[in-house]
């Protein structure tokens, strides 16, 4: 690897196509449970996985971000960025709404 190129420990890789279909949404939950606010996980996946993305705003919401990187038949990347929570409850209300802790 050359020198000048910082290695950036906050990007995690996570290769599906290694983990038996049966097993996969399970170990990406787990996977993106284990992130800290501001960590990406990159995502490689055989195919553009629209109902695991589905599925991943209805049990993170806005905790989450969606980056392609590379789509091709046979082999998408996306970067699945945690979120700073703090920022996404600040800005709940400078709109008006509740980021479900005020108590």
């Amino acid at each position: 690897m050359p020198t000048d190129t910082p290695l950036d420990t906050s990007i995690h890789a996570f290769d599906a196509r290694g983990v038996a279909r049966r097993f996969r949404h399970a170990a990406i939950f787990g996977a993106l449970d284990a992130l800290q606010p501001g960590e990406t996980m990159r995502f490689f996946n055989d195919h553009n996985p629209l109902p695991l993305i589905a599925q991943l705003r209805d049990r993170f919401g806005d905790k989450l971000t969606f980056t392609y990187r590379q789509t091709h038949p046979e082999l998408t990347v996306i970067d699945i960025s945690v979120t700073d929570e703090s920022a996404t409850s600040r800005n709940k209300h400078a709109e008006g709404g509740c980021c479900g802790s005020c108590g």
